[in-house]
């Protein structure tokens, strides 16, 4: 009944096969106790309450119905860099209304307000890069709606942006890997079920996101109050606002400024950085 089910449903379909009927039988299913399960677990979660395998149950849920957001929402994005793999070829492609009356079935409220920007309620997308290197971070465009599970933020709304070079570089605050995120058409992803089996894969955490009256609480179940780097070679040569931007935007915005040290570390730097255990409350 679970959402790898549905996932499963939609990877073994064919690019061409409408998913709606697959979409609407799973659904169908999951409105009674599995919505209400999902509503009681976000109010756990964000309260940081129950057994600890309750709670892994949940994380682990919900990050599976990340990866259904995730591959239906592959057709409202760019598409990749020449010469990449075009991740859209292997999903069906859904509608917004289809996608909308999906998660809003789970008892999950949208949002999509284009005012300021903020990276706990977005994504950037697209970058327009402005000549004033120091102009802010400025929404111009809303690529799909963002998503909140009660108190807990499921998904993040993709925007398109204008801003200097200063606050957001083109071809890496929208291109470079994002961080806790299972797949992307036009750029590079890093969760932690990268290289695990066909089972242990989706033993994956959800990230936890909750928004309260006193602040921000990121990656929740993080281990680290500090942006700590451990012994960790590649996030050692980030600066503190870099890595504040990795745990904030879930990815870098701008080329690191030790970026030839990273370099000579490792080519794959970018996809080898480790913030998983950070969390912070802002």
């Amino acid at each position: 009944m679970g959402a790898r089910r549905l996932y499963e449903a939609l990877r073994d379909g064919t690019a061409d096969r409408d998913p709606a009927p697959v979409m609407a039988a799973w659904l169908a299913r999951a409105e009674g106790a599995y919505r209400t399960e999902l509503l009681a677990g976000a109010g756990v979660l964000a309260a940081r309450t129950g057994p600890q395998d309750r709670r892994a149950e949940l994380l682990w849920e919900l990050y599976a119905l990340s990866r259904v957001s995730d591959v239906l929402l592959l057709s409202r994005q760019p598409p990749p860099a020449p010469g990449e793999e075009d991740r859209l070829h292997h999903w069906p492609t859904v509608g917004p209304d289809e996608y909308a009356t999906l998660f809003a079935g789970l008892g999950m409220t949208p949002f999509e307000e284009s005012g300021a920007f903020d990276p706990f309620r977005h994504e950037i997308v697209a970058v327009e890069q402005a000549e004033d290197p120091d102009e802010p971070v400025r929404i111009t465009g809303v690529v799909w709606p963002g998503l909140r599970l009660g108190p807990v933020l499921f998904g993040r709304a993709g925007v398109r942006v204008r801003a200097g070079v200063r606050h957001a570089e083109r071809g890496v605050a929208d291109r470079s890997p994002l961080y806790w995120t299972f797949l992307r058409r036009h750029r590079p992803t890093v969760d932690e079920s990268l290289g695990w089996g066909h089972n242990s894969q989706w033993r994956t955490d959800f990230r936890v996101d909750v928004r309260t009256a006193e602040g921000d609480l990121l990656n929740a179940e993080g281990r680290d109050d500090a942006h700590s780097v451990r012994d960790d070679p590649h996030t050692a040569l980030l600066t503190p606002a870099e890595r504040s931007d990795l745990l904030r935007h879930r990815c870098l915005l701008r080329t690191p400024a030790r970026v030839a040290e990273l370099d000579a570390v490792s080519p794959d730097w970018a996809t080898d950085l480790y913030p998983f255990d950070w969390r912070a409350r802002r």
